[in-house]
């Protein structure tokens, strides 16, 4: 956990187009820096957010206070929809609409920036690089178009997530199958000035076709509860590898990839990365970068840091 969360975390927060499109949206890098620590104190909040509803449904469905919520906690994967069972079974139906008002707006505005972050990649990463001469129509038409892929493929892959041992285990397996590579390519790009595009493909190529293969792999067994591979068989071993010990194996094998690559490969011009790497930026952006923070912004961080480790070493089992 000590290794794969900060790999996620890395990906999630520092990569992931979704999250980085905000503070590319900042007017200058001390109002970046400073949405992003107060947006740290309020990822703060989930953890107590999920685990408070639970452990009070839970207590309501074992008291049998109220016997609807006890029989619908009851019932296969009952747990599941405890919030939902709260809302239902305990708000007054005034209260009850805002609530579910309130997260059907979250769910649109997150589902909003979401096919956004798609679309642009899509287009400006994919598109415009095949057909450089597209006009502003057809790059907005093709937006849409790839917005529309992916609602379809998210719809196709609702039986998968269903199958799954709960949502938020899967999306983490998910995440740790797919964010090493992206991970080491960005902090190893930060600190390391001799690696080369090359090197960043080849990582990056690697690292998706192993964390894809472990994905197709479990797949079966997430569709089908009652499906099992023959024990002792490579794909019996792989699947049964907890899914954090195989996001660490996929950071090692990228990380590898990338240097072994890089240094089989001519070394990146300097004016290319100038700016880009700690070891290749000038005095200004150092001047730049050290006039965006102060004391303020230390003491929030250290703030953040210490709820983090403290969440770690309570709930270590």
């Amino acid at each position: 956990m000590a290794i794969c969360a900060p790999v996620i975390g890395l990906w999630y927060w520092c990569t992931d187009q979704y999250i980085v499109q905000r503070a590319l949206g900042a007017p200058n890098e001390k109002v970046a820096r400073q949405g992003s620590i107060f947006a740290a104190f309020l990822k703060l909040f989930p953890v107590y957010l999920f685990i408070i509803p639970g452990l009070i449904c839970y207590a309501l469905a074992k008291s049998n206070k109220i016997p609807a919520l006890t029989e619908a906690f009851n019932q296969p994967n009952g747990a599941q929809g405890a919030f939902p069972l709260l809302v239902q079974h305990l708000l007054p139906p005034g209260l009850r609409g805002i609530v579910v008002a309130g997260l059907l707006s979250a769910l649109m505005g997150s589902l909003a920036g979401v096919f956004n972050a798609c679309s642009t990649l899509f287009t400006v990463d994919i598109y415009e690089k095949l057909r450089p001469k597209a006009s502003q129509h057809e790059l907005v038409r093709m937006g849409r178009i790839a917005t529309g892929v992916m609602v379809v493929i998210a719809m196709a892959w609702i039986p998968v997530v269903k199958g799954a041992h709960g949502l938020y285990n899967y999306l983490q397996s998910v995440q740790g199958y797919l964010a090493p590579p992206i991970f080491v390519v960005f902090f190893f790009g930060v600190f390391w000035k001799r690696l080369n595009a090359q090197g960043c493909l080849w990582a990056m190529i690697v690292g998706f076709v192993v964390g894809v293969f472990r994905l197709l792999v479990d797949t079966p067994c997430t569709l089908n509860p009652n499906f099992h591979y023959r024990e002792g068989s490579f794909f019996w071993i792989i699947n049964n590898i907890n899914f954090q010990y195989f996001s660490i194996l996929i950071t090692i094998i990228s990380a590898v990839v990338m240097v072994g690559v890089s240094y089989l490969t001519s070394p990146p011009d300097e004016a290319q990365i100038k700016g880009l790497t700690f070891a290749t930026a000038s005095a200004e952006d150092k001047a730049r970068t050290r006039a965006s923070w102060g004391a303020k912004e230390v003491v929030a961080s250290l703030v953040v840091m210490v709820f983090i480790i403290g969440a770690y070493l309570y709930f270590r089992g």
